[in-house]
């Protein structure tokens, strides 16, 4: 697995910025950046936290704790063969009060979120025909 200092320089490259703009992006100084990113400083948690927003990637993956940059992206693997799933994800994905479930599903089987997904499913169509 990757180290904390590999993931973000990659990430920034990914993104095509230099550590100067993304230093004042994220209110920092570029020595800083640089000193993470040559693994010569370790950034608090609340740095850690602010650079996996800015990258839309896990802290776990920031860490080099996983290979996957974002929970989301597993999901969305694991109901791309079915449309209906597919479709309820895209909106599903963007619901804030969704997404600790989302970091849950890094140890299951593509099978067992697509079922999850199902259930979720479900009970938002019930409470769709409720509300009728």
């Amino acid at each position: 697995m990757a180290t904390f200092s590999e993931r973000m320089k990659a990430l920034r490259k990914e993104k095509d910025i230099t550590l100067e703009e993304l230093s004042e992006i994220l209110g920092t100084t570029k020595a800083t950046l640089s000193r993470y990113e040559n693994n010569l400083r370790i950034p608090n948690v609340d740095f850690i936290d602010e650079l996996a927003n800015f990258f839309n990637v896990s802290t776990d993956y920031l860490l080099g704790r996983t290979d996957i940059k974002n929970p989301s992206d597993e999901i969305s693997n694991a109901v791309e063969d079915d449309p209906e799933l597919i479709e309820f994800w895209n909106e599903l994905k963007e619901r804030e009060d969704l997404q600790l479930l989302f970091k849950q599903t890094k140890n299951l089987s593509p099978k067992d979120i697509k079922q999850i997904i199902r259930i979720i499913k479900a009970i938002e169509d019930e409470e769709d025909m409720l509300d009728q």
